[in-house]
This record gives C-alpha cells, structure tokens and sequence, in this order.
C-alpha cells in the first residue's frame, strides 16, 4: 500500500480531477477532504522509509516516517484543511488547483527520505506557489510574481548543484544530517537558507506575501519557510552559525515592523521574526531544543495563519489592509476582532496562548547550554514582537483612530476557520501535553512554572507600558501611506545604478579610446601616403649612387645586428 499510495498522491490527484468537477460545493468538499485522507494515510504507518526505489542507482524514499516527518506533516494537513474552510467562497479554478499542488508539494518533501526527491518537491512548492500570487491577477502581482519565482527556482538550482557535488563525495544521496565542511553541503545549507528567509536573502518575503489574495497569504504563510526549518532541522541540527543567524533573523525585522504601514507586511516581517526563534533551535542542536522548534513550527503555523485570516478578512470586507486607512472596525466586525486578540496573545506568548508553550522550549535551551547573550536577544525579540504584531495589528485595524468604515462581519466560512484555529491556539495553550506528546524527542518540560510565568508577564507588561507611553507622547511611529525600503533596495534599485553607471563609463572610455586610435591611425595612414604615395619622397627617381649608399646602409645594419 505504501508504494502507491502517499499523501503527496493524494494532493496531486485531487489537484488534476477537480478542474473537471462543477464549481461549487463540489469543489471545496473535495479540496476539505483531501487534507483529512492525507493524514489518514502517513498517521497509521508505522516509523522507517517506505517507497524505496532505485533509479539510475539512487535509492529514492517517497514516504520515510519518524517523529519529526510525522509533526510537521500532520500541522501541514491541518493548515491545509483550516485554509480550505478560510477559502470556501473561492471559485477561482487556478487557486483552487495550486492550493492543492501547492500543500502536496510541501507534505511530499517533509516525507522525503532522500535528496532527489526533496529537490522534486521542493521546486513544487514554488512553481505552484506563484500561482497564489499572480491570481490576483494585477500589473504588480505579475511583477511580485516573476521576482518570487526567481528566487525560489534560484533556490532549487542551487540546491540541485549541491545534491550534485553530494553525490559525487559520497556517493548518497539520502537526506541525513549533515556538517559545513565542504562545497556541496554549503550549497545545501544556502539553499534552504534562502527559502528560509536568512538576513540578506529574506526580502522576497515580504514582496510576495502580502502581494497574494486574501486566501493566497494564508496559505503561503504555512508552508514555504516552514518547509525550510524543517529542511534545516532534518539536515543541519547543532550547527552553530544556526544560532547567530536566528539570533539577527529575530532582532532586525522589529524595527521594519514598527514603522510598517501595510499590516499584512507587518505580518510578513513578524513572520521572519519567529522564524528566527526557529533557526536558533536548529543550531543549538539538542533535544530540548529541537523540540522547541518542531513544537514553534506547529504553533507558529497556528497563529501567524489566524492574524493573516483576521487581516485577509478586513482586506476582503474593506479593499485595503493600510493601518492608516483602518480603525474602528470593532464595531461592525466585532467576531474578527476577538480571533485576532488571540492570534495576537498567541504570538505574544501570553500565558494560556500557544506561542508561550513553544517558545519557551527554545529560550530555556539557549539559556541551559549557556548562549546567554542569545537568551537575551530572543528576550528582547519575544518583547519586539508584541509591540508589532501583539499590538500593532490588532489596535490599528479595530482601534485606534475610527476611519469611518463600517463593513460586514466577515463571511461566516471565514469565522468558522478563524474560530477553530482560534481554539487551537487556546487549547495548546492550556493543555500542551498533546502537543508535547508529538515531538521527536522524549523531554520532560514543564512551561508553567512560576520564575518563567512571572518573568513572561512582567516581560509583557513592560512592553505594554512602553507602547501606551510612546503613544501618548507622539514618539511611536504613526502609520503613513510610505514605502519603507529594506535591502532589496541596494539590488533592485542600487545596483541596477551602479551597474548603469559603471557600463556607461566602460562605454564612454571605449568610445574614447577608439576615437584616439582611430586619428593616430589616421595619421599614421597619411604619413605613409606622403612617403609612398605617387608623389611621395619613396616614389620619386632616385639616382644609382644614393641608392647603392642606402644599399650599403643597411647590409651594414644587418651586420651589426646578426652578430650583436
């Protein structure tokens, strides 16, 4: 059974029967069960690689199941699901189509016991993606498109240049972990780096994401950089350069956020933020840690899919998501309002909220293998993160200034996926033990306990009182229709003119130089016309004696030079 049939199968029959099936209910019921038979297939299969294949003398393993594949696939089919609900009134064939390739592609590669099947996957994922993106089908969402899909086949490309180098030093090509001691394990780590949004390499992230339709963000804020920790997990744990690199990915994206105006890029730099408690997880590498960042991965999901359903539900109502154009929304789309408090004490990590039974794990990890300086950035990154997304967002878009709109509450598919993600985020909260009982490794850990709940709340708290003072005296940034520029700046702007400048005085000095070659030949060509010309000196009649002189000349100069 396991030979024919995987989860992947599943996603990639269901994406080529429905363009056949009417729309409407029909639809959406196919593309709702889906998810629930995905689970159904990998959840009943007991741990090892199934599938194994040789072909051209490579094992290729479709389905290998452990704890780890078994989590990730199991949050990926639950956000598939909740996103099917979310996208119920989508009548659109194209979404619906590269939804579902979309999450097929991403639980296939979180099964994949090799690399060659990973890379298939893995370009799946983004040649499907796009299509979420270009469906809004506007001058920009094209433009945002192409420049996304570039970066993620680059990624690809890379990552098959390194399966390459791979195979040729081990002659394996299975997808185990790895170490940075060559070419070809670098190029690896690049390349889930990239589709893991890395400092430097992450602004692709907030160009496509919030350029997506309403149900095209919520979808892709579960699964391409979720793929890409769980790539890093797989392939790369107790890499030390992890640690740093998620410590940045943490800090930075704070203060882009704060002077966001668009809520959904906020969402996309806060997106970032958490992956950063992620990757410094991965690179400390132990089983505390790891289990951190499984169990962040999964409640991450959760709650940043709640926020862009809450924010995708005031776009969808209102036409625009610009924190400067919203604001007293509570008052028509109260329901909307609640399920994004909750998102936002999720990610906040309030205690009862998920994100405070997952975080904890990586921050007690940091603190217990003595990364102590980390331990305080990811302290100053949990408190960044409630000023841009636990607050930020929810007070800009329901509170703050009223902008006079008073749209309907969101559709009632909408409140039925926010609310049962809302209960998720709540009922991890609460009771964690499920979750923990999920993880890959067995650790005993108990989040609530009174140091970690006090110091979490006054954490909090404090945050709160900055907030409410920055407000009141004007400092806090207000929310303006601007552009902010990050570093795709220096290679979308930037370089295109140094690039520019630096051809035109190539092309300059060329031409100069081949205007002073051109005169000096020129008059080299003139000279040797009035020496040999028919009037020149040369061509004249030349009398018997000058020339036996000149004759004498020069058998005299060869003399000279023969024997010199």
């Amino acid at each position: 059974m396991p030979e024919l049939l995987t989860p992947a199968t599943l996603y990639f029959a269901a994406a080529l029967i429905l363009p056949f099936l009417p729309k409407g209910t029909l639809r959406q019921t196919l593309v709702l069960l889906v998810p629930i038979a995905g689970v159904g297939v990998f959840w009943t299969l007991p741990e090892g690689t199934f599938s194994p294949y040789n072909l051209m003398g490579l094992h290729i393993g479709l389905m290998r199941i452990d704890d780890l594949s078994r989590i990730f696939g199991l949050i990926f089919s639950i956000a598939a699901f909740l996103t099917a609900i979310y996208a119920w009134h989508v009548r659109d064939t194209i979404q619906q189509v590269a939804g579902l390739l979309y999450a097929g592609s991403a639980i296939g590669a979180v099964f994949a016991a090799d690399l060659v099947t990973l890379f298939v996957f893995w370009e799946g994922t983004a040649i499907a993606s796009v299509f979420l993106i270009w469906a809004r089908r506007t001058e920009g969402a094209y433009a945002t498109g192409m420049r996304y899909l570039i970066i993620q086949v680059g990624s690809g490309v890379i990552l098959l240049a390194g399966i390459v180098l791979y195979y040729r030093e081990t002659g394996t090509v299975s997808f185990t972990q790895m170490d940075l001691g060559s070419y070809a394990t670098w190029a690896i780590f690049l390349a889930f780096g990239i589709k893991c949004a890395f400092p430097l390499l992450h602004n692709w992230l907030q160009d496509a994401y919030p350029a997506a339709t309403v149900t095209g963000t919520v979808m892709l804020s579960a699964f391409t950089t979720k793929l890409a920790v769980y790539a890093l997990a797989r392939g790369f744990p107790g890499t030390e350069i992890l640690i740093y690199i998620g410590a940045v990915m943490t800090l930075f994206p704070i203060f882009y956020a704060v002077i966001e105006n668009d809520l959904r890029r906020v969402l996309a730099y806060s997106l970032n933020n958490q992956l950063g408690f992620m990757v410094v997880g991965v690179g400390i590498g132990t089983p505390l840690a790891l289990n951190g960042t499984a169990a962040h991965a999964f409640c991450h999901i959760l709650y940043k899919a709640l926020l862009f359903m809450s924010v995708g539900a005031v776009l969808f109502r209102t036409g625009t998501a610009k924190g400067s154009e919203l604001g007293g929304l509570y008052k028509t789309m109260p329901w909307t309002m609640v399920f994004c408090v909750i998102g936002a004490a999720s990610i906040s990590a309030f205690p009862l909220f998920s994100g405070f039974i997952s975080k904890s794990l990586i921050l007690s990890a940091s603190a217990n293998e003595g990364h102590f300086i980390v331990w305080l950035i990811l302290l100053f990154a949990s408190a960044g993160v409630f000023h841009h997304s636990g607050i930020k967002i929810p007070y800009f878009a329901f509170f703050a200034h009223d902008s006079g709109k008073r749209p309907k509450e969101a559709p009632r598919h909408m409140l039925l996926a926010m609310g049962l993600t809302a209960a998720l985020c709540i009922g991890i909260g609460v009771y964690p033990a499920p979750l923990y009982a999920l993880l890959p490794y067995d650790v005993v850990y108990e989040p609530y306990t009174t140091s970690h709940v006090v110091t979490q709340l006054q954490l909090l708290f404090f945050s709160a009182l900055a907030f409410a003072v920055l407000m009141k005296t004007g400092v806090y940034p207000p929310e303006l229709r601007s552009t902010n520029l990050d570093f795709d700046w220096s290679y979308r702007r930037v370089l295109p003119s140094v690039v520019g400048g630096v051809r035109h005085a190539v092309t300059g000095t060329w031409r100069f130089a081949a205007r002073v070659a051109l005169h000096r030949v020129d008059r080299m060509l003139v000279g040797i016309y009035r020496a040999h010309g028919p009037q020149g000196l040369l061509a004249r009649t030349w009398p018997t004696g000058s020339m036996v002189l000149w004759i004498a000349v020069l058998l005299g100069m060869t003399l000279v030079l023969t024997y010199v």
